[in-house]
C-alpha cells in the first residue's frame, strides 16, 4: 500500500476537519489522515458559509440539530476565544411582517426555549426599531446569542491543530473506489490507502462515497444553490446585524434574510434553487451526470410534486433582481434593487429520502467499518466541534477505536 492509517476521514470540510481534530487529540498514538479531492480544504459548503453562529431556535426539540446547535454554539465561542479567532455575539431579530406570522414567532419561541436557548424575548415594533431602525414588522423575536465568525478561519485552525498533533491532510486525493478485504482499501488519485476504519464526510458526494463502500443509506444528495447579493457600502447602514423572516418550520430553507459578516459587509439572501451540478455555484453551471442522477431518483419527483410552487418562486427570484429585492423589502422597506450587487453563492448538500422527504435532521450512519455522515446542513458549522466529537464517540463504540 502507498499509505496505511488507523482512521481515514474522507472530505476536508469543516465536519471532516472537526472529526479528525477530535480523533487526533484524543488518540495521539493512532495514525489518522484526511483525504480531500480538492487542492485545499473547505473548498465547498464550508468555504461558502454565511458565517453565522446559530443559536438553535429553529430545530425540533430533541432532534440532533437542536441538541448539537446549542452545545455547539457554546463550544465554538470558546474555541474562538482560545485561539484568538475574531467573532462577535451581535444578536439577531426574527421578524413577523403580518399578524398571521405571529403564531410562527411563538413557535420559534417555544422551540428555542425547549432547546435551552437563553434570553429569548418577544419584542414590540417599537423595540424592534430600537434594534434595527430601518426594519418593519408587527412583532419580532430577539435572539441575543446569535453570533458571526469566519468559518474558513475556524477550519484552518482545525487543520493546523491536526497537523501539529501528528495527523495528515492529503489534498488532490480523490477516492475513486473502496475495497473490503481484511482492511478497507481506498483507491485514490494519490495511490492506495489501507485503513482500519474510515469516516465519510464527503458532503456533496457523501451518497456516492457510501455507494462505493457498499453502504446503502437509501438517501440521495440533491444540490440546492443559495445565491446572495451584497448590499452596496452606501446602504449598509440599513442593517445593523442580522434580520431574519419567520420561516416555515416544515421547510428546510429559511428564506431570504440580511446578515452582517465579521468583515462588516452586509449580505442579502440566499434563495434556494435546484442546482444542475453538485458544485454548481453559477446559474449556468451544468453537469449531465449530476442532473441525470437527481432526475432518476424517485424521491426527487415526489419532492417536486409537493414543493413545485416554492421552487418556481425561488427560480423567479433567482432570475429577477427586482423580485429578490421585493422579498427583502418585507423586512427592510427602504432597500432597493439598485442597492444590491451580485455576491457569492453556496451549494447545500440536501439529503432526500425515497419518499420525497427533505431530510430535516442530521443523519450519521455506521456501516461495515465506516461511518457515513449523510446529512449535515446548517447549523453544521456552528455545531462542528460537537458533531466531530459525536462521530469519534461513534467510532469508539462501533469499531472499538482506542
Amino acid at each position: 500500500m502507498d499509505f496505511k492509517f488507523d482512521l481515514t476521514i474522507i472530505g476536508g470540510g469543516i465536519i471532516g476537519l472537526a472529526t479528525a481534530m477530535d480523533a487526533v487529540l484524543r488518540f495521539p498514538n493512532l495514525k489518522i489522515a484526511i483525504v480531500e479531492k480538492e487542492n485545499d480544504i473547505v473548498r465547498h459548503q464550508s468555504g461558502h458559509n454565511s458565517g453565522v453562529i446559530h443559536s438553535g431556535i429553529y430545530y425540533r426539540p430533541g432532534s440532533l440539530k437542536a441538541r448539537n446547535c446549542v452545545a455547539g454554539a457554546s463550544a465554538m465561542v470558546q474555541f474562538c476565544r482560545t485561539h484568538d479567532i475574531p467573532f462577535e455575539i451581535c444578536g439577531k431579530v426574527v421578524v413577523a411582517t403580518s399578524d398571521e406570522q405571529k403564531a410562527g414567532l411563538q413557535e420559534l419561541m417555544r422551540r428555542g426555549t425547549a432547546n435551552g436557548v437563553p434570553d429569548l424575548a418577544m419584542i414590540t415594533p417599537e423595540e424592534l426599531r430600537e434594534l434595527e431602525p430601518h426594519c418593519a414588522g408587527v412583532a419580532a423575536l430577539r435572539v441575543p446569542g446569535t453570533g458571526i465568525v469566519d468559518y474558513k478561519a475556524v477550519a484552518h485552525k482545525y487543520s493546523e491543530l491536526i497537523v501539529n498533533s501528528g495527523g495528515q491532510i492529503l489534498t488532490d486525493c480523490r477516492v475513486n473506489g473502496i475495497k473490503r478485504p481484511s482492511q478497507l482499501i481506498l483507491e485514490t488519485t494519490q495511490g492506495s490507502i489501507e485503513t482500519t476504519n474510515a469516516v465519510n464526510c464527503a458532503g456533496l458526494h457523501s451518497d456516492r462515497v457510501a455507494r462505493l463502500s457498499g453502504g446503502h443509506t437509501g438517501l440521495q444528495i440533491v444540490p440546492f444553490r443559495g445565491e446572495y447579493y451584497d448590499v452596496i457600502p452606501s446602504r449598509q447602514h440599513l442593517v445593523r446585524n442580522l434580520i431574519y423572516p419567520v420561516a416555515d418550520p416544515h421547510f428546510p430553507f429559511l428564506g431570504v434574510h440580511f446578515t452582517r459578516r465579521i468583515t462588516g459587509e452586509i449580505e442579502a439572501g440566499p434563495n434556494a434553487v435546484l442546482a444542475f451540478k453538485r458544485e454548481g455555484y453559477r446559474k449556468t453551471d451544468f453537469n449531465l451526470e449530476d442532473t441525470f442522477e437527481t432526475a432518476r431518483y424517485p424521491g426527487f419527483w415526489r419532492m417536486a410534486r409537493k414543493y413545485w410552487p416554492d421552487g418556481l418562486a425561488e427560480y423567479y427570484r433567482s432570475l429577477n433582481k427586482q423580485a429578490f429585492a421585493k422579498a427583502l423589502q418585507k423586512l427592510v422597506p427602504e432597500i432597493q434593487a439598485s442597492d444590491l450587487k451580485p455576491g457569492g453563492a453556496g451549494v447545500r448538500a440536501q439529503a432526500l429520502t425515497p419518499q420525497g422527504l427533505l431530510l430535516d435532521d442530521f443523519a450519521i450512519v455506521p456501516s461495515q467499518r465506516m461511518i457515513h455522515v449523510c446529512n449535515v446542513p446548517s447549523p453544521a458549522a456552528t455545531a462542528s466541534l460537537v458533531i466531530g466529537r459525536q462521530v469519534v464517540n461513534m467510532a469508539v463504540e462501533e469499531f472499538g477505536l482506542t
